[in-house]
């Protein structure tokens, strides 16, 4: 039964190649942004920036529910199963488009144009952050690219990961983020903090003030997650900040895992989880050894931070945890 468990579980994570869907990724990734700073717009800020971004949802991303000054609320999602955005009010309104080939700047015009007809008229600042050279959303005509099948193939990816990070997730009890997607580089990450301050980030990103860097990382921070860039299938990702003397030159495993000098983080490429006898189990020596490494070096007090031991065994299959 075990085989079987482990054949299906490779199955069900997908290969996606960076090269092969760029066009649509970046499509995708500057339509993300729209949506998640209709978000920023309307919802008060929380830690870290916390307010902003998407989940993984059963049919796509979701804002989850957003507060807007009319006193309703609403909430936008975009549903890959059938290629629409959908944006629905707490009063029962539905406004839909379509996920289809159409540029940025169209996107974006018919967006808020839905909002404006529903009552929730918001105001966005129309630059893309994080993108070096980016074009304002209004102008973008360039970026038009989508295929279905390659945008679910990547929510698939998405769904296996959210899975594995909130598993990862539970085995820390000190201050931890949601599971959630940024937008700016389009990652789905997870973080955990020794509840100690740190100095104030450098910044340096497009389009972000030192005030998006300052909050973001206002605190001791060791983050992982999912980047669909660079090169083959994307990679799985653990930083710490600041970094500590002794992190870079870690064990971290599996075998794969490396330190990259270019991202000043261990990465390990996705398709070294995709193609492993066990994704799951593979995903979280990653997740815990890079850990380890950063909680070790900077000296966190982690017999306070961490639960002592999980609900039910990480490496379980699910025939296990049926029985």
């Amino acid at each position: 039964m075990q085989d079987t468990d482990n054949v299906q579980s490779r199955a069900a994570w997908p290969s996606l190649r960076v090269a092969d869907w760029q066009p649509t990724r970046d499509t995708l990734q500057l339509w993300t942004q729209v949506i998640g700073k209709i978000r920023l717009a309307n919802a008060p800020l929380i830690n870290h920036w916390w307010n902003v971004p998407l989940y993984v949802t059963s049919r796509g991303l979701t804002t989850s529910l957003v507060p807007h000054a009319s006193g309703r609320s609403f909430q936008i999602d975009f549903d890959f199963l059938a290629h629409r955005l959908e944006i629905v009010t707490t009063d029962g309104a539905v406004r839909t488009l379509a996920l289809e080939p159409r540029t940025v700047a169209d996107f974006y015009a018919r967006v808020l144009t839905h909002l404006d007809d529903l009552g929730l008229t918001t105001r966005i600042w129309p630059m893309p952050v994080e993108i070096e050279g980016a074009i304002a959303f209004d102008e973008d005509a360039v970026h038009a690219s989508y295929d279905g099948d390659q945008v679910q193939r990547f929510w698939r990816i998405l769904v296996q990961l959210d899975r594995v990070l909130h598993d990862f997730r539970g085995r820390f009890v000190g201050k931890a983020s949601p599971v959630h997607l940024f937008w700016g580089a389009l990652d789905l990450a997870v973080s955990r903090f020794s509840g100690r301050t740190a100095p104030p980030h450098p910044g340096g990103a497009p389009n972000c003030g030192p005030h998006v860097m300052h909050e973001a990382y206002s605190h001791e921070v060791s983050s992982c997650g999912y980047w669909p860039g660079g090169d083959g299938e994307g990679v799985v990702y653990s930083y710490v900040y600041p970094e500590p003397e002794g992190f870079r030159d870690a064990a971290v495993g599996p075998e794969g895992a490396h330190y990259s000098e270019e991202l000043g983080e261990f990465v390990l490429p996705y398709e070294r989880v995709r193609t492993a006898a066990d994704p799951d189990r593979t995903l979280l020596e990653f997740l815990q050894s890079s850990y380890e490494a950063a909680a070790d070096s900077a000296s966190w007090p982690r017999s306070r931070l961490e639960r002592a031991s999980p609900s039910y065994p990480f490496s379980a299959t699910p025939s296990q945890i049926a029985k």
